[in-house]
């Protein structure tokens, strides 16, 4: 089969939707499957054995480090030339409407995969454009041949959108990487000493980008909590705030790899801030680190944790909520061994193996279906 997946966003750049495409092109080539990959640039062209078109990108205001796709012939000379079976749009929002548009015009199948909620993130960046994104956003969907959401909570948003064709695909997470053998013991004693008696503390953690939509300024909820050590892995524009705000914290900097899976084990509580996430990928990374969650309740996470069985959730709306159910397990190391054992066994099957396979046979396979019959029509 031949792939062509436009995405909004592509390595170099580390986040949700650079990391699915990535593991979605390799687990392709690893069976056979001819992929290309079309995104904004700047980049490499190559990744691995897979050819990236580059296409003419803008930074993001408040974010020059993120580019974003501009309308570029290039994607529909790209296509054309490549000829795919099926067209995977990787959280199409502006180049993936391009990407969509030149699929229609070359009558080939469309996958669309809804990874990100731009109407809520826009309302964190304190644009008053949440109703018309949403808007266009539905309208992109409904002229895709399948959607895929990674949860409920997103199946019921695009619903409301006038969406149909919806199916629930989530998202892997690399067992070979994250695991309770990675926890440090020497990391997670030099966190827990940090503190200013110089006692031992646990340590609680929020791993992510740092961008407004993560919300990760509500950790200064937690900051004064006793016997608690905040450490917070991973980089972006809110970085300097964030330093300012929690001036006790430890902050790690961009982690990837073995030393990424190294800090999440080494955590003793990881805490997801953000409202607006889909999914939310470092939930799973958590729970396979054998370390206990705490997460908002909305969202992705609802379908990730089972309040008070694989982690516990917490009520946005209530203000001390986060702080309560974070403190309830800072006294209590046999409530977090409890909710990571659960937390394991959730995540034991969700590899990005299996999920790939289930794309291509379930969905790639149900758009070329639909295609042969619109075509024998």
């Amino acid at each position: 089969m031949r792939v062509a997946i436009v995405s909004e966003s592509f390595l170099p750049q580390v986040n949700g939707v650079s990391n699915t495409v990535r593991h979605v092109a390799d687990r392709l080539r690893a069976t056979g499957h001819d992929v290309l990959v079309i995104a904004p640039g700047p980049g490499p062209d190559l990744h691995r054995d897979v050819p990236v078109v580059r296409v003419r990108s803008v930074g993001l205001p408040g974010y020059r480090s993120f580019p974003v796709g501009l309308p570029d012939p290039l994607v529909h000379r790209a296509l054309a030339e490549f000829a795919p079976d099926v067209v995977h749009l990787a959280s199409p929002i502006m180049l993936g409407a391009v990407g969509l548009r030149a699929a229609r015009r070359l009558g080939l199948p469309t996958v669309a995969v809804y990874q990100t909620d731009v109407g809520g993130f826009a309302r964190q960046y304190g644009l008053h454009a949440e109703a018309a994104v949403s808007g266009w956003v539905g309208r992109l969907h409904r002229r895709c041949t399948r959607t895929l959401v990674p949860s409920m909570a997103s199946y019921r948003q695009l619903d409301a959108l006038g969406v149909d064709d919806l199916h629930l695909w989530g998202r892997g997470v690399s067992l070979d990487l994250f695991g309770p053998e990675r926890r440090d013991t020497d990391l997670h004693r030099r966190w827990a000493a940090v503190g200013p008696d110089g006692t031992a503390t646990v340590v609680v953690g929020y791993v992510g980008r740092l961008a407004p939509e993560k919300q990760v300024h509500r950790l200064t909820e937690l900051a004064d909590l006793p016997q608690v050590q905040l450490v917070v892995v991973g980089d972006g524009p809110e970085s300097s705030r964030l330093r300012r705000l929690l001036p006790g914290a430890v902050f790690t900097g961009q982690l990837q790899g073995a030393e990424l899976a190294r800090a999440f084990a080494s955590l003793d509580v990881f805490v997801h801030t953000g409202e607006s996430e889909t999914f939310c990928q470092t939930i799973q990374e958590a729970q396979a680190s054998g370390v206990a969650v705490v997460a908002p309740a909305a969202g992705g996470p609802l379908d990730l944790v089972q309040h008070g069985r694989s982690g516990l959730l917490f009520d946005v709306a209530d203000r001390a909520s986060l702080r309560r159910q974070v403190a309830s397990l800072v006294d209590d190391p046999e409530a977090r061994s409890a909710l990571t054992r659960a937390a394991l066994a959730r995540v034991a099957g969700q590899t990005w193996t299996r999920l790939v396979d289930d794309l291509v046979r379930v969905h790639y396979g149900a758009v070329l279906e639909h295609a042969a019959v619109d075509h024998a029509a």
